[in-house]
């Protein structure tokens, strides 16, 4: 171990940028949600056979996002600086960054939030549209229950995305581990620290990953079915 990185855990630093990542991460997927999930709910009940059709606005809808889906997100966080200097009153550190993050990862997510809602069998929406359910009831006891396996496998893979574009945040100060392999290993051409950056961060990621399939595999029915009928026959 080289005395640079001795002395990035010496000094908390290491600690503080695991921390900044995780922040970054949370908070910024957490934001997204409140953003791109009722964005997505509105690009499905819109769409052509969605529950309430309007071509134009699902045309207009999806016009914005893909625009900002495309944009690559080192290019959308300089042209966004103006926007984080009003929201929170500065162009460098983990708040800014938050703000261009929630920019980036809200269109993206409104897409797998979308996606999720069609994977949802038509003829379960068709029965609760017969019993008189109205549009605001599908949505919440029939859309967003018969798709919550789905939509937490996209809110892993988007928090997981939106952990890769913070390690982006050191072009704008913005902290984090992305900010320590740069400045401190890129840098100074300490090739440890860059690893263990690399190593903290595919740990971020495991766990992410792991504790996200634990939940999907406790919410989705059809597992717990198979496994009721698993267990019914060993008995």
């Amino acid at each position: 171990m080289s005395e640079v990185l001795a002395s990035l855990f010496r000094d908390n630093t290491m600690w503080l940028g695991i921390w900044e990542t995780i922040y970054l991460t949370v908070l910024s997927t957490a934001l997204a949600y409140v953003i791109g999930l009722p964005l997505g709910i509105l690009l499905r009940t819109t769409a052509r056979d969605g529950l309430t059709p309007v071509t134009w606005l699902n045309k207009l809808l999806g016009i914005i996002v893909n625009i900002f889906r495309s944009i690559p997100f080192i290019i959308l966080m300089v042209a966004f600086l103006p926007v984080a200097k009003v929201i929170v009153g500065k162009t460098y550190g983990p708040a800014a960054m938050v703000v261009m993050l929630v920019i980036a990862a809200a269109p993206y997510i409104a897409r797998m939030v979308e996606s999720s809602l069609k994977e949802v069998d038509a003829g379960v929406v068709e029965a609760a549209r017969s019993m008189g359910a109205s549009t605001f009831q599908i949505i919440w006891k029939v859309y967003l229950p018969e798709a919550k396996p789905s939509l937490l496998v996209g809110a892993v893979i988007s928090m997981v995305t939106v952990l890769g574009y913070s390690a982006m945040a050191s072009t704008i100060n913005g902290g984090g581990l992305g900010q320590i392999a740069i400045f401190y290993g890129y840098n100074n051409f300490q090739d440890d620290v860059i690893w263990m950056c690399v190593f903290f961060t595919v740990i971020i990621v495991q766990i992410i990953q792991e504790g996200g399939m634990f939940l999907v595999t406790h919410t989705d029915k059809r597992v717990r079915v198979k496994g009721r009928r698993k267990r019914a026959k060993e008995q």
